[in-house]
């Protein structure tokens, strides 16, 4: 099922320090190119990752970070905003303030195991325990090879809690020709899961 034409929403993205990090990119691209408001948190780790890479220098303050990718994705400061850490006052602290969904993209296993336990001490993690409380759904796209069976065993604690657990596993049956191809393919099965129309590749039998 897909949202009807000119249905906006609000979705939170949180990029984190695991390798993927045009994953990220690709479905904030895609989010903003629809019309969603996006609220984003960049852990530490991530910032690296998209500097190596993306190569892509992001400031660590959220305002100048916002700027920087406001430019970039030629979004206004109203369409993505871009919120620190520690900054409490976010509306993503808060069950009043919850988003329609929210994807942790790409998620390490490090953030896959503090959200599974409920650790809430930063904005990241904090939202995420909000969005699992508030019931509305929550994608984890683990990028982390091979599990141990202490990633399985929380990646079983977030889905009993309803958690869609989506590792970056890209398929070749739509026959790629690069690795857009296969971002492509893993952000248009976030966007499926999301209910977001999107025209990202051919599906099975197509």
């Amino acid at each position: 099922m897909t949202s009807p034409i000119g249905d906006t929403r609000t979705i939170s993205v949180a990029m984190t320090g695991a390798s993927g990090a045009q994953y990220g990119l690709r479905l904030l691209e895609q989010l903003l190119a629809g019309g969603h408001r996006v609220y984003l948190m960049v852990s530490q780790a991530g910032l690296l990752v998209l500097n190596t890479e993306a190569d892509m220098a992001l400031s660590a303050r959220p305002r100048e970070m916002q700027a920087q990718l406001c430019d970039y994705f030629d979004v206004t400061g109203e369409q993505l905003q871009v919120f620190g850490k520690e900054q409490w006052m976010a509306p993503v602290a808060s069950g009043s303030g919850v988003p329609d969904a929210m994807v942790v993209c790409p998620c390490t296993t490090s953030t896959l195991g503090q959200i599974a336990t409920g650790v809430g001490d930063t904005l990241l993690l904090r939202a995420a325990d909000v969005v699992i409380k508030e019931r509305r759904k929550l994608i984890l796209v683990v990028r982390e090879t091979p599990f141990s069976a202490i990633h399985l065993q929380n990646m079983l604690t977030l889905a009993q809690a309803g958690v869609v657990i989506m590792p970056a596993n890209p398929g070749f049956y739509h026959q790629p020709r690069g690795i857009a191809d296969l971002v492509d393919y893993m952000v248009g099965r976030v966007m499926d899961h999301l209910d977001l129309p999107h025209g990202l590749g051919p599906r099975w039998g197509e």
